[in-house]
């Protein structure tokens, strides 16, 4: 029973881990697609459809500029002058709740309210017979805003950045990006740097392949 209790609170940290982005790093699922790139060209970033030009986008373009200079391809002063036009779009959705449960709550009559040794959700339903803390679904009137504690509600938001590069000349295809990524913050100017690197990690990458790639988390200044 103690190794259950440990491989589940094992579990349970895992996956407080892979969303907490900040605290140990963003994991993303990045797949891309692309054609030859010829080396040296030169790049403008735009903004894809439905974004907005704005002091916030002309911050994340920037990183993208950068990542590309790094891979020797040449920024262009406008539009007109580049070989490739580099469009980039990128948002966070309004998340989702989720209940995540301490496993170790209850699990004594020191803790939380445990019964004989016994964890505190494992009492007894209708005829005296055991029930599970879902018996009554999602909805469970007993297990919600229970005084005993030991569930955490928190919101998880999904982030996305779509990178296509394009030559301007007849807007011909020859990189099609996408990263995702979950994680207990919606901050955007957390979030993209994350995702755009992820993007160029190993890029272009393997054509149509998804890859789950984690940014280590950065310290704070």
């Amino acid at each position: 029973m103690r190794i259950q209790r440990l491989a589940a609170a094992a579990a349970l940290g895992v996956a407080a881990a892979a969303v907490s982005g900040c605290a140990t790093g963003l994991p993303t699922n990045v797949t891309r697609y692309s054609t030859a790139i010829p080396q040296g060209q030169s790049f403008y970033v735009v903004p894809a459809d439905g974004m907005l030009r704005g002091l916030e986008f002309n911050n994340f373009a920037s990183l993208v500029s950068q990542q590309m200079i790094a891979r020797g391809y040449r920024q262009a002063p406008s539009t007109a002058s580049a070989d490739m036009l580099v469009k980039i779009g990128y948002g966070v959705d309004h998340g989702t709740q989720h209940i995540s449960v301490d496993p170790f709550y209850g699990s004594s009559p020191y803790y939380g309210g445990g019964f004989y040794g016994r964890p505190y959700w494992a009492r007894f339903g209708y005829r005296g017979y055991y029930r599970s803390p879902f018996y009554w679904g999602w909805d469970d009137p007993f297990w919600y805003g229970s005084p005993y504690g030991g569930a955490r509600e928190y919101t998880v938001y999904q982030s996305e950045l779509n990178l296509g590069i394009v030559r301007r000349i007849d807007n011909a295809p020859l990189f099609d990006g996408r990263a995702m990524a979950r994680s207990e913050t919606d901050e955007l100017g957390t979030l993209v740097p994350n995702l755009v690197e992820a993007m160029f990690t190993d890029f272009p990458g393997e054509n149509g392949k998804t890859v789950k790639i984690t940014i280590p988390a950065r310290k704070r200044a």
